[in-house]
């Protein structure tokens, strides 16, 4: 769509502030930011909003306006909550680089302003689907209480007599039939087999619609599915169609129909992939400061920025875990970050939730064949045993979707989650994401196609200690413990008490000195000693192990 489009649809409230020439440029999708330098987020062609929350001074606009220029963004929108008028230094830096700058009233949200970009840019793409299906064409006009999958698969009700469910490919429902007497929830167990039985059929290289009778009926199953040069890319993110009926025997017109129908849901499904975006970049900001060992003020600001838009209207701050999944192909042929991703996004989903909505709180980044996701836990009280939030355990995440997600990876892939314990504080995200990629790294050493581990199960390996053979135990203790115990006898120091204390308490500074009685100055020098000693590191996953495995085997 072009800018100019934008500017004469008074609803959206903006005002041109500069840029008259340059209303003809086309406008690719949104961007949502405050960063002081968004660069690495943007591609070109985006209309950015902002609400100045970067501008400390005025010598900042011309430096965010050179960067976006830069980039070829189409426009920026310049919200006015913030500071009221737009301030002329960002009128005049616009100005000197030829960016369209739009005023946005405060009255209206930046995300109306995305959804309806969204929305048009998505039909455009769509091309003449819509005149395929034409009598349903209130899904791509319909405003935001009134869209959705449930327009269409009302219409199928209603004009085809057709009962139709949109799942994803776990087989959480999406969407059904809002008609009355409709009957729009199917069982849950029902819609995993069908997702199961439609992720088989695909991978072996079917067409669609794919039929499977099941407990006394018949369903067509039809894709919703993007474009894609190799289907283990999409299959696994990807929603169906559900349609309760044999299209066997449908006639060429009617089959067109449903298939225009899944295009005009796929146009639903980029609309929302676009809202996932700002959380998606949200995990990998907090990641890529926790792996750069970030100061955990600096990481505890973005967790500040991520708990509204995860859990808006929370009153406290939330706990947080960290889930890491893993997808490898047989060859090592295809990136499995991305799948990952679109998997992690879903499995983290209440699976007796319905619609979309839920996945709106998970915030999902991917790396390589890796994704982790970085999941709120609202507990407004600390609990008195100081365990921390309950949270995802990982032998129940994989329960319900393993049989449907086995069945989409048969014959070449696998995945793996690791689920580390809450932690209250930025502090804790690091070990956090350790334990996540230890636990996940005890899921792949098992059989099966799809396979979870916990923090829980990092220590069942003390289940083992007893097959170890004594010269190995003694061999093992003696590197790690014995320069402990020899500064111990020289210098009356306690380091071992002190290592036992500081492992017993989870690493946690306060909770170990106020154990020992210490202040945590001492504490944290004993700790130093202990790694200068040993050549070890304590904030280190595996080096914690090696050491509560010596300390039990002495």
């Amino acid at each position: 769509m072009r800018l100019r489009a934008l500017l004469d649809t008074q609803t959206l409230g903006l005002r041109l502030l500069g840029g008259e020439d340059e209303l003809d440029r086309t406008v690719r999708g949104v961007m949502t930011t405050d960063l002081r330098d968004p660069s690495r987020y943007l591609s070109g062609g985006e209309l950015v909003l902002t609400g100045l929350a970067w501008r400390r001074e005025p010598e900042d606009s011309e430096r965010f306006v050179r960067i976006l220029a830069s980039a070829g963004v189409a426009g920026l929108g310049a919200g006015e909550a913030e500071l009221g008028a737009i301030p002329d230094d960002l009128v005049q830096a616009c100005a000197r680089h030829r960016l369209p700058l739009f005023s946005v009233d405060e009255t209206v949200s930046f995300a109306s302003i995305t959804e309806h970009v969204v929305r048009q840019v998505s039909s455009e793409r769509a091309g003449d689907l819509a005149a395929v299906v034409d009598r349903h064409r209130r899904l791509m006009t319909s405003g935001p209480t009134g869209g959705g999958p449930e327009v269409v698969l009302d219409l199928l009700g209603s004009d085809l007599d057709l009962r139709a469910w949109v799942l994803s490919p776990t087989g959480r429902q999406i969407a059904g039939s809002t008609l009355a007497g409709s009957g729009p929830e199917l069982p849950a167990d029902l819609a995993a087999r069908l997702a199961g039985e439609h992720l088989a059929a695909a991978r072996s290289g079917r067409r669609g619609p794919h039929r499977i009778g099941l407990e006394g009926a018949t369903y067509s199953l039809f894709p919703i599915r993007h474009e894609s040069r190799d289907l283990r890319q999409t299959l696994l993110s990807d929603w169906l169609l559900a349609v309760e009926a044999d299209a066997g025997d449908w006639s060429e017109e009617r089959l067109d129909l449903l298939h225009g129908v899944t295009q005009l849901i796929a146009v639903e499904r980029d609309r929302r992939d676009a809202a996932r975006t700002v959380r998606r970049r949200l995990a990998q900001e907090v990641l890529e400061l926790v792996q750069t060992g970030a100061p955990p003020a600096e990481i505890a600001a973005r967790l500040r920025v991520a708990a509204p838009v995860l859990l808006p209207g929370l009153g406290t701050a939330p706990h947080w875990q960290i889930v890491v999944a893993r997808v490898e192909w047989e060859g090592g042929d295809l990136p499995g970050g991305p799948v990952a991703q679109s998997l992690l996004e879903e499995v983290l989903v209440d699976p007796g939730t319905f619609g979309p909505e839920p996945s709106d709180r998970i915030a999902v980044a991917h790396t390589g064949d890796e994704a982790v996701a970085l999941v709120p836990l609202p507990v407004p009280e600390e609990p008195e045993d100081g365990s921390g939030a309950a949270g995802l355990h990982a032998d129940a995440l994989l329960s319900v979707v393993r049989e449907p997600l086995g069945r989409g990876l048969d014959g070449d892939g696998r995945l793996t989650v690791g689920v580390s314990a809450s932690v209250h504080s930025a502090e804790g995200l690091r070990g956090a994401l350790e334990e996540a990629r230890h636990a996940r790294r005890v899921a792949a050493a098992r059989p099966g196609r799809v396979c979870a581990a916990g923090h829980e199960e990092l220590a069942s390996h003390v289940l083992l200690l007893p097959f170890v053979p004594d010269d190995v135990r003694r061999a093992f203790t003696a590197r790690l413990l014995d320069p402990l115990r020899d500064y111990d006898r020289r210098h009356r120091a306690e380091l071992i008490p002190t290592l036992e204390a500081f492992l017993d308490c989870d690493g946690s500074w306060t909770r170990c000195a106020t154990r020992l009685h210490l202040h945590v100055n001492t504490l944290r020098y004993r700790v130093g000693r202990i790694e200068q000693l040993t050549g070890r590191d304590l904030s280190r996953l595996e080096d914690k192990l090696d050491f509560f495995l010596a300390l039990r085997m002495s």
